[in-house]
């Protein structure tokens, strides 16, 4: 049970501030991207369009 409790204590020190910021940013593209997604929701998109 110690070994395990010092592998979780390890694991959350090793989660640095970049690392944070990296996640934070992939999860705002994300959500910037279904937001765009979402807007062109019945837009004809065909190559007929273009």
């Amino acid at each position: 049970m110690t070994a395990i409790m010092r592998a979780i204590s390890r694991a959350a020190l090793a989660v640095t501030a970049a690392d944070i910021v990296k996640h934070a940013l992939l999860f705002c593209a994300a959500c910037a991207f279904v937001f765009v997604f979402s807007l062109t929701h019945g837009l004809d998109l065909s190559p007929g369009f273009f």
